[in-house]
Protein backbone atom coordinates (compact mmCIF):
# COMPACT_ATOMS: atom_id res chain seq x y z
CA UNK A 1 0.00 0.00 0.00
CA UNK A 2 2.86 2.30 -0.92
CA UNK A 3 0.50 4.89 -2.38
CA UNK A 4 -0.80 5.97 1.04
CA UNK A 5 1.05 7.84 3.76
CA UNK A 6 0.65 6.13 7.15
CA UNK A 7 -1.89 8.57 8.57
CA UNK A 8 -3.98 8.60 5.42
CA UNK A 9 -3.74 4.86 5.11
CA UNK A 10 -5.02 4.30 8.64
CA UNK A 11 -7.89 6.74 8.08
CA UNK A 12 -8.98 4.92 4.96
CA UNK A 13 -8.50 1.44 6.39
CA UNK A 14 -10.40 2.17 9.59
CA UNK A 15 -13.25 3.87 7.80
CA UNK A 16 -13.50 0.97 5.34
CA UNK A 17 -12.88 -1.90 7.76
CA UNK A 18 -13.66 -1.04 11.38
CA UNK A 19 -16.74 1.17 10.93
CA UNK A 20 -19.98 -0.79 11.01
CA UNK A 21 -21.55 1.86 8.83
CA UNK A 22 -19.15 1.23 5.96
CA UNK A 23 -21.95 0.36 3.55
CA UNK A 24 -23.93 3.45 4.59
CA UNK A 25 -20.97 5.66 3.74
CA UNK A 26 -20.70 4.05 0.35
CA UNK A 27 -24.36 4.85 -0.30
CA UNK A 28 -23.87 8.45 0.80
CA UNK A 29 -20.97 8.64 -1.62
CA UNK A 30 -23.27 7.65 -4.45
CA UNK A 31 -25.66 10.46 -3.52
CA UNK A 32 -22.91 12.96 -4.27
CA UNK A 33 -22.71 11.72 -7.83
CA UNK A 34 -26.25 12.77 -8.73
CA UNK A 35 -26.17 15.27 -11.54
CA UNK A 36 -22.39 15.10 -11.96
CA UNK A 37 -22.17 12.53 -14.82
CA UNK A 38 -18.47 12.33 -14.21
CA UNK A 39 -17.47 9.07 -15.84
CA UNK A 40 -18.86 7.57 -19.01
CA UNK A 41 -19.88 3.87 -18.99
CA UNK A 42 -16.93 1.62 -19.71
CA UNK A 43 -16.44 0.41 -23.24
CA UNK A 44 -16.44 -3.34 -23.82
CA UNK A 45 -12.66 -3.46 -24.01
CA UNK A 46 -12.35 -1.56 -20.72
CA UNK A 47 -14.26 -4.30 -18.91
CA UNK A 48 -11.55 -6.78 -19.88
CA UNK A 49 -8.59 -4.61 -18.92
CA UNK A 50 -6.81 -5.74 -15.76
CA UNK A 51 -5.98 -3.33 -12.92
CA UNK A 52 -4.35 -5.95 -10.69
CA UNK A 53 -4.04 -9.68 -10.08
CA UNK A 54 -4.01 -10.75 -6.43
CA UNK A 55 -3.20 -14.38 -5.67
CA UNK A 56 -4.72 -15.26 -9.04
CA UNK A 57 -7.84 -13.13 -8.49
CA UNK A 58 -8.37 -10.51 -11.20
CA UNK A 59 -9.45 -6.93 -10.45
CA UNK A 60 -10.67 -5.35 -13.69
CA UNK A 61 -10.44 -1.70 -14.64
CA UNK A 62 -14.21 -1.69 -14.90
CA UNK A 63 -14.54 -2.69 -11.24
CA UNK A 64 -11.84 -0.21 -10.20
CA UNK A 65 -13.61 2.66 -11.96
CA UNK A 66 -16.99 1.66 -10.53
CA UNK A 67 -15.58 1.51 -6.99
CA UNK A 68 -13.79 4.82 -7.51
CA UNK A 69 -16.97 6.73 -8.36
CA UNK A 70 -17.85 7.74 -4.77
CA UNK A 71 -14.32 8.86 -3.87
CA UNK A 72 -13.93 10.85 -7.08
CA UNK A 73 -17.32 12.45 -6.61
CA UNK A 74 -16.58 13.31 -2.99
CA UNK A 75 -13.39 15.07 -4.11
CA UNK A 76 -15.20 16.72 -7.07
CA UNK A 77 -12.71 15.16 -9.47
CA UNK A 78 -13.54 14.52 -13.13
CA UNK A 79 -11.01 11.98 -14.50
CA UNK A 80 -11.78 13.18 -18.04
CA UNK A 81 -10.39 16.61 -17.17
CA UNK A 82 -6.65 16.68 -18.11
CA UNK A 83 -5.98 19.16 -15.29
CA UNK A 84 -7.35 16.65 -12.75
CA UNK A 85 -5.84 13.53 -14.26
CA UNK A 86 -3.02 13.14 -11.71
CA UNK A 87 -5.34 13.68 -8.75
CA UNK A 88 -7.83 11.18 -10.21
CA UNK A 89 -5.08 8.59 -10.58
CA UNK A 90 -3.97 9.16 -7.00
CA UNK A 91 -7.50 8.53 -5.72
CA UNK A 92 -7.95 5.46 -7.90
CA UNK A 93 -4.67 4.03 -6.60
CA UNK A 94 -5.96 4.39 -3.05
CA UNK A 95 -9.19 2.64 -4.03
CA UNK A 96 -7.17 -0.12 -5.69
CA UNK A 97 -5.20 -0.56 -2.45
CA UNK A 98 -8.50 -1.16 -0.67
CA UNK A 99 -9.73 -3.57 -3.36
CA UNK A 100 -6.51 -5.56 -3.04
CA UNK A 101 -7.05 -5.76 0.70
CA UNK A 102 -10.64 -6.88 0.07
CA UNK A 103 -9.34 -9.85 -1.94
CA UNK A 104 -6.79 -10.70 0.75
CA UNK A 105 -9.45 -10.59 3.46
CA UNK A 106 -11.71 -12.87 1.40
CA UNK A 107 -8.81 -15.32 1.04
CA UNK A 108 -8.16 -15.08 4.78
CA UNK A 109 -11.83 -15.77 5.50
CA UNK A 110 -11.60 -19.00 3.51
CA UNK A 111 -8.39 -19.99 5.31
CA UNK A 112 -9.90 -19.33 8.75
CA UNK A 113 -13.24 -20.83 7.69
CA UNK A 114 -15.02 -17.61 8.62
CA UNK A 115 -18.50 -17.46 7.11
CA UNK A 116 -21.40 -15.02 6.92
CA UNK A 117 -24.85 -16.46 6.28
CA UNK A 118 -27.53 -15.04 4.02
CA UNK A 119 -29.71 -14.54 7.11
CA UNK A 120 -27.03 -12.32 8.68
CA UNK A 121 -26.78 -10.25 5.52
CA UNK A 122 -30.57 -9.92 5.44
CA UNK A 123 -30.58 -8.76 9.05
CA UNK A 124 -27.96 -6.08 8.37
CA UNK A 125 -29.85 -4.77 5.34
CA UNK A 126 -33.09 -4.75 7.31
CA UNK A 127 -31.37 -2.67 10.00
CA UNK A 128 -30.20 -0.26 7.30
CA UNK A 129 -33.62 0.58 5.90
CA UNK A 130 -35.43 0.43 9.23
CA UNK A 131 -32.95 2.89 10.78
CA UNK A 132 -33.87 5.27 7.93
CA UNK A 133 -37.56 4.61 8.52
CA UNK A 134 -37.99 3.21 5.03
CA UNK A 135 -39.87 0.19 3.78
CA UNK A 136 -37.85 -2.39 1.89
CA UNK A 137 -39.46 -1.23 -1.38
CA UNK A 138 -38.50 2.40 -0.67
CA UNK A 139 -34.96 1.32 0.18
CA UNK A 140 -34.58 -0.64 -3.04
CA UNK A 141 -35.92 2.33 -5.02
CA UNK A 142 -33.32 4.53 -3.30
CA UNK A 143 -30.59 2.07 -4.25
CA UNK A 144 -31.75 2.06 -7.88
CA UNK A 145 -31.65 5.87 -8.01
CA UNK A 146 -28.08 5.76 -6.74
CA UNK A 147 -27.03 3.26 -9.40
CA UNK A 148 -26.68 0.26 -7.08
CA UNK A 149 -28.45 -3.08 -7.21
CA UNK A 150 -29.54 -5.07 -4.19
CA UNK A 151 -27.15 -7.82 -5.30
CA UNK A 152 -24.23 -5.39 -5.21
CA UNK A 153 -25.26 -4.15 -1.78
CA UNK A 154 -25.52 -7.70 -0.45
CA UNK A 155 -22.00 -8.40 -1.68
CA UNK A 156 -20.67 -5.28 0.08
CA UNK A 157 -22.47 -6.10 3.30
CA UNK A 158 -21.15 -9.67 3.28
CA UNK A 159 -17.58 -8.47 2.66
CA UNK A 160 -17.88 -5.94 5.47
CA UNK A 161 -19.14 -8.54 7.95
CA UNK A 162 -16.36 -10.94 6.95
CA UNK A 163 -13.73 -8.24 7.54
CA UNK A 164 -15.18 -7.43 10.95
CA UNK A 165 -15.03 -11.09 12.02
CA UNK A 166 -11.50 -11.62 10.78
CA UNK A 167 -10.30 -8.47 12.49
CA UNK A 168 -12.14 -9.44 15.64
CA UNK A 169 -10.14 -12.68 15.69
CA UNK A 170 -6.79 -11.44 14.48
CA UNK A 171 -6.67 -7.89 15.86
CA UNK A 172 -9.43 -7.16 18.37
CA UNK A 173 -8.88 -10.11 20.70
CA UNK A 174 -5.14 -9.47 20.80
CA UNK A 175 -5.51 -5.81 21.74
CA UNK A 176 -5.56 -5.49 25.53
CA UNK A 177 -6.58 -2.51 27.67
CA UNK A 178 -5.96 -3.06 31.38
CA UNK A 179 -8.34 -2.09 34.23
CA UNK A 180 -5.59 0.16 35.58
CA UNK A 181 -5.43 2.08 32.30
CA UNK A 182 -9.22 2.50 32.28
CA UNK A 183 -9.36 3.76 35.87
CA UNK A 184 -6.52 6.24 35.30
CA UNK A 185 -8.28 7.65 32.24
CA UNK A 186 -11.59 7.90 34.09
CA UNK A 187 -10.05 9.87 36.98
CA UNK A 188 -8.36 12.25 34.54
CA UNK A 189 -11.49 12.87 32.41
CA UNK A 190 -14.38 12.16 34.77
CA UNK A 191 -15.74 15.73 34.69
CA UNK A 192 -16.49 15.42 30.96
CA UNK A 193 -17.83 11.87 30.89
CA UNK A 194 -21.57 12.39 30.66
CA UNK A 195 -24.16 9.65 30.35
CA UNK A 196 -25.62 10.23 26.87
CA UNK A 197 -27.62 7.03 26.57
CA UNK A 198 -31.08 7.53 25.06
CA UNK A 199 -30.46 10.99 23.63
CA UNK A 200 -32.06 11.70 20.25
CA UNK A 201 -31.05 14.12 17.54
CA UNK A 202 -33.22 16.14 15.20
CA UNK A 203 -31.86 17.17 11.82
CA UNK A 204 -32.96 20.32 10.02
CA UNK A 205 -31.82 20.32 6.37
CA UNK A 206 -32.47 23.79 5.00
CA UNK A 207 -34.18 24.50 1.73
CA UNK A 208 -31.42 25.97 -0.49
CA UNK A 209 -33.61 29.04 -1.02
CA UNK A 210 -34.04 29.67 2.71
CA UNK A 211 -32.08 32.50 4.40
CA UNK A 212 -30.22 29.94 6.50
CA UNK A 213 -27.27 32.18 7.33
CA UNK A 214 -29.70 34.56 9.02
CA UNK A 215 -31.95 31.92 10.57
CA UNK A 216 -29.38 29.46 11.95
CA UNK A 217 -27.93 31.71 14.72
CA UNK A 218 -31.47 32.50 15.92
CA UNK A 219 -32.37 28.82 16.02
CA UNK A 220 -29.22 28.07 18.00
CA UNK A 221 -29.90 30.88 20.50
CA UNK A 222 -33.58 29.96 20.84
CA UNK A 223 -34.83 33.25 19.37
CA UNK A 224 -36.62 31.06 16.81
CA UNK A 225 -37.98 27.73 18.02
CA UNK A 226 -36.72 24.53 16.43
CA UNK A 227 -40.28 23.56 15.49
CA UNK A 228 -41.04 26.87 13.77
CA UNK A 229 -37.78 26.86 11.82
CA UNK A 230 -38.21 23.23 10.84
CA UNK A 231 -41.77 23.62 9.56
CA UNK A 232 -40.94 26.77 7.62
CA UNK A 233 -37.48 26.17 6.17
CA UNK A 234 -36.71 22.42 6.12
CA UNK A 235 -36.66 20.27 3.00
CA UNK A 236 -37.08 17.18 5.18
CA UNK A 237 -40.35 18.24 6.85
CA UNK A 238 -42.06 15.65 9.04
CA UNK A 239 -44.43 15.55 11.96
CA UNK A 240 -41.60 14.76 14.40
CA UNK A 241 -39.48 17.84 13.61
CA UNK A 242 -36.74 15.77 11.99
CA UNK A 243 -36.20 13.29 14.82
CA UNK A 244 -33.59 10.84 13.54
CA UNK A 245 -33.97 8.57 16.57
CA UNK A 246 -31.57 7.68 19.36
CA UNK A 247 -27.97 8.62 18.65
CA UNK A 248 -25.79 5.57 17.97
CA UNK A 249 -22.71 7.00 19.66
CA UNK A 250 -20.50 4.02 18.83
CA UNK A 251 -21.25 4.39 15.12
CA UNK A 252 -20.56 8.10 14.68
CA UNK A 253 -17.61 9.13 12.55
CA UNK A 254 -15.09 11.64 13.91
CA UNK A 255 -16.87 14.61 12.33
CA UNK A 256 -20.18 13.83 14.01
CA UNK A 257 -18.55 12.93 17.31
CA UNK A 258 -16.90 16.35 17.36
CA UNK A 259 -20.23 17.93 16.57
CA UNK A 260 -22.33 16.17 19.24
CA UNK A 261 -20.08 14.97 22.05
CA UNK A 262 -19.91 18.28 23.91
CA UNK A 263 -23.61 19.16 23.60
CA UNK A 264 -26.22 19.16 26.36
CA UNK A 265 -29.90 18.25 25.74
CA UNK A 266 -31.74 21.10 24.02
CA UNK A 267 -28.64 22.58 22.41
CA UNK A 268 -28.37 23.19 18.66
CA UNK A 269 -25.25 23.05 16.50
CA UNK A 270 -23.90 25.80 14.31
CA UNK A 271 -24.79 25.69 10.62
CA UNK A 272 -22.80 23.06 8.71
CA UNK A 273 -22.63 21.60 5.20
CA UNK A 274 -24.65 18.43 4.62
CA UNK A 275 -23.89 16.09 1.68
CA UNK A 276 -22.19 18.99 -0.14
CA UNK A 277 -25.51 20.32 -1.46
CA UNK A 278 -27.30 21.53 1.65
CA UNK A 279 -26.87 23.40 4.91
CA UNK A 280 -28.12 21.87 8.13
CA UNK A 281 -28.33 22.06 11.90
CA UNK A 282 -28.79 19.36 14.52
CA UNK A 283 -30.57 19.55 17.86
CA UNK A 284 -29.80 17.11 20.65
CA UNK A 285 -32.67 16.34 23.03
CA UNK A 286 -33.87 13.91 25.66
CA UNK A 287 -37.30 12.29 25.12
CA UNK A 288 -37.57 12.23 28.93
CA UNK A 289 -37.27 16.00 29.06
CA UNK A 290 -33.86 16.03 30.78
CA UNK A 291 -31.93 19.27 30.34
CA UNK A 292 -28.71 18.26 32.10
CA UNK A 293 -26.63 15.12 31.83
CA UNK A 294 -25.14 13.28 34.80
CA UNK A 295 -21.57 12.05 35.06
CA UNK A 296 -21.15 8.34 34.36
CA UNK A 297 -19.87 5.97 37.01
CA UNK A 298 -16.62 4.12 36.36
CA UNK A 299 -18.62 0.99 35.54
CA UNK A 300 -20.79 2.85 33.01
CA UNK A 301 -17.78 4.61 31.48
CA UNK A 302 -15.61 1.50 31.15
CA UNK A 303 -16.86 0.36 27.69
CA UNK A 304 -16.36 3.86 26.23
CA UNK A 305 -12.89 4.27 27.76
CA UNK A 306 -11.92 0.78 26.63
CA UNK A 307 -12.89 1.63 23.03
CA UNK A 308 -11.02 4.93 23.13
CA UNK A 309 -7.80 3.42 24.51
CA UNK A 310 -8.08 0.35 22.32
CA UNK A 311 -8.16 2.29 19.04
CA UNK A 312 -4.49 3.40 18.87
CA UNK A 313 -3.34 -0.03 20.00
CA UNK A 314 -5.55 -1.68 17.41
CA UNK A 315 -4.20 0.69 14.75
CA UNK A 316 -0.70 -0.65 15.29
CA UNK A 317 -1.84 -4.28 15.24
CA UNK A 318 -3.98 -3.64 12.16
CA UNK A 319 -1.00 -2.11 10.38
CA UNK A 320 1.11 -5.16 11.15
CA UNK A 321 -1.68 -7.56 10.17
CA UNK A 322 -2.21 -5.89 6.79
CA UNK A 323 1.52 -5.76 6.11
CA UNK A 324 1.74 -9.47 6.84
CA UNK A 325 -1.12 -10.24 4.45
CA UNK A 326 0.49 -8.11 1.72
CA UNK A 327 3.94 -9.64 2.20
CA UNK A 328 2.61 -13.18 1.77
CA UNK A 329 0.50 -12.34 -1.29
CA UNK A 330 1.42 -12.44 -4.97
CA UNK A 331 0.29 -9.05 -6.29
CA UNK A 332 0.65 -7.87 -9.86
CA UNK A 333 -0.43 -4.21 -10.15
CA UNK A 334 -1.06 -3.03 -13.71
CA UNK A 335 -2.66 0.35 -13.03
Amino acid sequence: MEHLAKGERMRVIRSRIFAEDFVVKKLLGFLLIIGMAMIQPAAAEQINRVAAVVNGNVITMYDLERNSYPELARAHIDPRNPAQKDRAREIMNKVLDMMILDVLYQNEARRLKVEVTDAEVDKEITNMYQSRRMTRAQFEQSLARDGMTLTQLRSQVKSSLLRQRILGQQVGRRTIVTPEEIKAYYEAHKSTMYNREGLHMQVLIYNPKAPYNEIAPKVKSGAISWHDAFMKYAVNRSNNDGDAGAVQWNRLNDEWKGRLNSMQPGEVTDLFSYNAQFKAQVRLFSPKGDTKLRIMTLQEATPFIDAKLRDPKADSRLEDFNKDLMSKAIIDRRF
